[in-house]
């Protein structure tokens, strides 16, 4: 079969995306081919020379596009001279309720027709049909079940003879065609469709009238079971005399008509979220087997149309075509994903623990659990489907591992990313998330080193719902990026920005929460790496000397420090990896450590210096890399007056929180250890004078409750006991 052709206005009735599921009108219109038989069919009919009645029936399946076929049927009839053209009857009975009404109607609407055609020299075949209308009704149909017969017996049933004789010379003598068209049959109730059939069969088949019947054959043969005790196929056959099968759409067409519509709804979509082959082998395995009708095209491309809109560069476009289809195709099965992520999303873990053996034979059970209930002519391609989905799948049934790699589940958007998974079934982002074209649009700014970091510091200003502002999630997301192509010197932005602006991203509400949480200084140091691993270690070097000599985040900066110091065995660390892995090598770091001393001691000389965050760690590293006394000279100075001296206290006071079984507050917990300010001064020296501050009634706020945490930490301390907290 040829490429069909689609004109412009081919579009389920319009160029535009959602449809009603209308049925095609115009020929020009055709997608699937139907043009071609629809145009033979009314060929044959305008040919046909009848003497009785004649039925014709064209079946094919719910959604087949029947009713495109016979508007193509009509169409062609219509171009006819009027000498071909045959009288044509529509008649809906799904327009109708009830037996009675269907074979009341079913005359009306002859009788209207035939009334516009003939209202001359058709009167008294007019008359005759609506003398037979009211008699039929009054008689029985053979087979009617007692109690339930639509037609009831009259006292004279030769008159109706006489008047259907009557008829049948009539319509000889116009030697005009009648078409009775009768479509949605497969929707009438199956007494109706029963009572239909009787109609058609007892009382309708009359010279020159042709019936063109349109229906779903196994809905029809079902509901015409046991009638007149024959099988509902036999039964059939008896009326239909002409059969058609519909033939069955193209699967070139029916892609190449999927295809224009997804080219619309998906324009815009950013290239990193399509990837072609991913699609192509997404397409094959699942989606496809659902692709099989127009209606099924209708159903999956109303329901994108809607839904897309709504996440449009915040998932992966690929999957939520899918992630639809099933929605669409398979409802419970979707549903039983947006219910499970955990049982879905993320991956299985190679590991030969005990822990993920039982996990993975627990998704075992699960999985093919609910696999049984899928329909069998469905459950390969949604199983094919959702290994292609989700690689934790593939543990399960097929035995096999695959880890993410590094940060591609997430910056394509994929739904096995947990932290994406949501994003496909909320139809919106998370409040608390940022979006990704957002973070595209921020990244456009690393051609500009101020811009770039002004609108850090701008999204830090900015509170999430949940309290915490919308740098964190920006912090989480930017790292997967690293491994795009990107220039230099757009690397030396990321990190020139965050060694300069770092410490005002440290925000008292981003800090962890409890022992498993991490601060932005983690989340900060984390993307310096990722960017700093695309370049060699000398040019790597060469960026982190220049940008921690210009930075003016010293927390930030002293925060690297330590870590590329751990690499090596420093600072109460164990030496890590092999020396090729280290971020700096032995010299290197000599001399970025020398860098920051100068950077501690010139900010040592400037007011601010106290309240530099993560003080407690930056005269840590400034303790270890010079002489001590040089740092305790420097603490001596600060807390000579009470002013600076609760200022100093209130940076080493530490906050977590706390819930216990059972108890919906979330419990918030304050420490501050006297023994950690032994390396600088004595913490009797101070204690008199805190008491007397508490005394005064005169401190507020983090400054009272540093100053009573140490007063109660050290008098625990001193009566032999250790805080429980």
């Amino acid at each position: 079969m040829s490429q069909p052709k689609i004109s412009p206005e081919a579009s389920f009735q319009s160029n535009s995306v959602l449809s009603a599921d209308r049925p095609l009108t115009d020929v020009g219109s055709d997608c699937l081919e139907y043009a071609p038989f629809a145009k033979m069919l009314a060929e044959q009919i305008g040919k046909i020379s009848l003497t009785e009645g004649l039925v014709m029936a064209v079946c094919g399946p719910w959604g087949s596009g029947k009713s495109t076929l016979l508007n193509f049927v009509l169409q062609y009839l219509q171009k006819k001279t009027e000498a071909e053209k045959p009288i044509i009857v529509p008649f809906n009975p799904w327009w109708f309720s009830g037996q009675e009404a269907l074979t009341k109607h079913f005359f009306d609407q002859l009788q209207a027709v035939l009334n516009t055609k003939w209202q001359s020299t058709g009167q008294d075949l007019l008359s005759a049909l609506g003398s037979f209308a009211d008699g039929i009704s009054e008689v029985p149909i053979p087979g009617a079940k007692a109690g339930g017969a639509v037609l009831k017996a009259v006292s004279k049933p030769k008159d109706i003879y006489s008047l259907k004789t009557e008829i049948d010379k009539r319509l000889r003598e116009q030697k005009k065609q009648i078409l009775i068209v009768i479509d949605d049959i497969d929707r009438l109730t199956a007494e109706e469709i029963r009572q239909l059939f009787k109609v058609i069969k007892t009382v309708a088949n009359f010279p020159n009238v042709i019936y063109l019947l349109f229906f779903d054959k196994e809905i029809v043969v079902n509901a015409l079971k046991d009638t007149q005790t024959k099988s509902g196929e036999a039964y059939l056959e008896k009326i239909v005399q002409v059969p058609f099968e519909l033939p069955l759409p193209d699967n070139t067409a029916l892609e190449k008509l999927l295809f224009e519509k997804l080219d619309v709804i998906v324009a815009d979509t950013p290239d990193n979220l399509f990837d072609r082959n991913y699609w192509i082998n997404i397409y094959l395995d699942g989606i496809k087997h659902f692709i099989n009708t127009p209606r099924a095209i209708v159903r999956l491309i109303n329901t994108l149309s809607v839904t897309y809109s709504a996440v449009r560069g915040e998932v992966n476009v690929v999957d939520f075509i899918a992630i639809e289809s099933l929605r669409v195709f398979c409802p419970t099965i979707y549903d039983l994903i947006r219910k499970n992520p955990d049982s879905f999303a993320g991956y299985a873990s190679i590991s030969s623990g005990s822990f993920e053996r039982q996990r993975i034979e627990e998704l075992k059970i699960l999985h093919n659990s609910w696999l049984t209930s899928v329909p069998e002519e469905d459950r390969q391609s949604v199983k094919q489907l959702l290994l292609r989905l989700f690689p934790k799948l593939q543990a399960v049934w097929n035995n096999s591992y695959f880890g993410p790699e590094t940060g591609q589940g997430r910056k394509r958007l994929h739904v096995c990313n947990p932290d994406i998974f949501p994003n496909y079934f909320r139809l919106a982002v998370p409040s608390n998330s940022i979006s990704n074209a957002e973070i595209k649009s921020i990244l456009a700014l690393t051609d500009n080193q101020q811009a770039f970091g002004e609108k850090l510091i701008e999204l830090a200003n900015q509170k999430n719902p949940d309290g915490r502002t919308r740098v964190r999630p920006f912090l989480d997301r930017l790292g997967d990026y690293a491994s795009q192509d990107l220039s230099l010197d757009k690397i030396s932005v990321v990190i020139k920005s965050l060694l300069d602006i770092g410490d005002q991203l440290l925000r008292p509400e981003d800090e962890g929460q409890g022992l498993f949480d991490i601060g932005n200084e983690y989340r900060m140091g984390s993307v310096i790496y990722h960017f700093g691993q695309q370049l060699g270690q000398v040019e790597r070097f060469e960026l982190l000397r220049e940008a921690i000599s210009e930075g003016n985040a010293l927390s930030l900066i002293v925060h690297k420090v330590v870590v590329f110091g751990q690499q090596h065995g420093k600072y109460e660390a164990e030496r890590s990896g092999r020396e090729s892995e280290w971020d700096v090598n032995e010299q290197q770091l000599q001399e970025i450590e020398e860098l920051v001393i100068s950077k501690i001691r010139a900010a040592a000389q400037t007011s601010s210096f106290l309240t530099t965050p993560q003080l407690p760690d930056v005269l840590y590293v400034w303790k270890c890399l010079t002489d001590e006394e040089e740092v305790r000279q420097w603490v001596q100075n600060i807390i000579g007056t009470d002013e600076t001296l609760v200022i100093f206290l209130e940076q080493f006071l530490r906050t977590s929180v706390s819930q216990t079984t059972g108890d919906s507050v979330i419990r918030k917990q304050y420490r501050l250890d006297p023994t950690q300010f032994e390396p600088y001064f004595a913490p009797s020296g101070i204690i008199d004078r805190l008491r007397a501050m508490i005394q005064s009634n005169e401190l507020i706020g983090k400054q009272a409750i540093a100053v009573h945490q140490f007063i109660q930490e050290y008098e625990l301390r001193q009566q032999g006991d250790e805080p429980d907290n």
